[in-house]
């Protein structure tokens, strides 16, 4: 039942007939669970407590930083230091007393998926890695739960909803197997306008919020592409795979896989063969001893701007080509340290000076992150 102060709370909802009285107080008694609380989770967690989700479960084991509140909505300046669980409930409870937040401190892995999930109705993706990406998906299809998935990159977005037991097909169907470590850049590497995030967050909390209704048509076996610069929607079809390792006629995935470890350990085969890598420690006693090779910061300006090694030439990643022949005069034995901000830059870095001829480089690990931790 709906309290008076709710009643008054939701009372433009009542105006439409696919909500209703009986349609908030199916809100009331739902639960969503949003796997992170940055971008993509920030609006949809602010809107899905505005709209009157009952009980909302949010899994996010990071602190706010001054870089978030570029786009993650559900922090603020005074949130500095804090945990993004212990901010996002703070904001939550401002908008909607009536909702319950419930916090899960950890980061979404295989064991700890199904429990955490099993508590849920729906599960909204918000998720910025593969790794974890792979993982939401597979733990919605093995407990029937609608996957409610979004993506960002720079000016345009994806939106779906994954969702065999429905009809639909899974995000294995459009992606069978995660990309190779490093192939794709990040949103800390490519950028992002931090309102695209805001736009595919509303939208998720939207898809879940029909589902939960019973309302309208959620976008199953549809990608739904956004380009912020052209201000222009596509629709593709999504089909589901036969051969599908997950929810295909003979799968091969029967339980979670530990995609952390698996993607960070996928490297493509010229990398694996040729890149060292050397710990922020091993690079600090390197400096200590008046270290005669060269250190390569392949970052952008500004992050260089922002910190940076003393010791560091500085060659943004796609100005190395250009540098090539000063590189090249320096001596191919000659020792090449590259550093970039968590080691996926600087992995293609080395990739490349490998190809072209160097043998004595090295990818240090968790880049500028890592060495800011010493």
């Amino acid at each position: 039942m709906l309290s008076q102060e709710e009643q008054f709370r939701y009372a433009r909802h009542f105006s439409l007939h696919q909500v209703g009285v009986a349609g908030q107080e199916k809100l009331k008694n739902s639960s969503i669970l949003c796997i992170g609380a940055g971008g993509l989770g920030s609006p949809s967690c602010l809107y899905l407590a505005a709209a009157g989700v009952g009980r909302i479960g949010i899994v996010d084991p990071d602190t706010v930083e001054l870089s978030n509140l570029q786009r993650q909505i559900l922090h603020g300046q005074s949130s500095l230091g804090l945990s993004k669980l212990e901010s996002a409930t703070a904001r939550l409870r401002e908008i909607n007393p009536h909702v319950k937040v419930e916090q899960h401190a950890c980061r979404f892995d295989a064991q700890n998926a199904m429990e955490i999930a099993s508590q849920y109705d729906v599960i909204i993706d918000g998720t910025d890695n593969f790794p974890t990406r792979y993982l939401s998906n597979d733990v919605s299809f093995f407990l029937k739960k609608p996957n409610v998935y979004a993506s960002i990159f720079r000016f345009e977005g994806q939106l779906s909803v994954f969702a065999p037991h429905l009809g639909g097909p899974c995000y294995r169907c459009m992606l069978p197997e995660p990309p190779d470590a490093g192939s794709v850049p990040s949103c800390a590497e490519a950028g992002v306008l931090g309102v695209l995030p805001g736009i595919m967050g509303s939208l998720q909390a939207m898809e879940a919020i029909k589902i939960i209704l019973g309302c309208g048509t959620p976008p199953l076996g549809r990608l739904i592409h956004y380009d912020a610069l052209n201000t222009s929607f596509r629709d593709f079809n999504l089909r589901r795979d036969p051969e599908c390792p997950l929810c295909g006629e003979n799968p091969s995935i029967t339980e979670l896989i530990d995609y952390e470890q698996t993607c960070s350990n996928t490297k493509p085969t010229n990398m694996m063969d040729n890149q060292d890598e050397i710990s922020v420690e091993e690079l600090k006693s390197k400096l200590d001893e008046s270290f005669n090779g060269l250190l390569l910061d392949v970052r952008e300006p500004w992050e260089y701007d922002a910190a940076h090694i003393d010791a560091a030439r500085h060659i943004p990643m796609g100005d190395i080509p250009e540098f090539m022949p000063e590189l090249k005069a320096m001596g191919e034995e000659q020792e090449l340290l590259v550093i970039c901000k968590s080691g996926g830059r600087s992995g293609r870095v080395m990739d490349y000076l490998v190809d072209q001829g160097f043998t004595n480089v090295y990818n240090v690990s968790g880049g500028m992150d890592a060495w800011s931790k010493l």
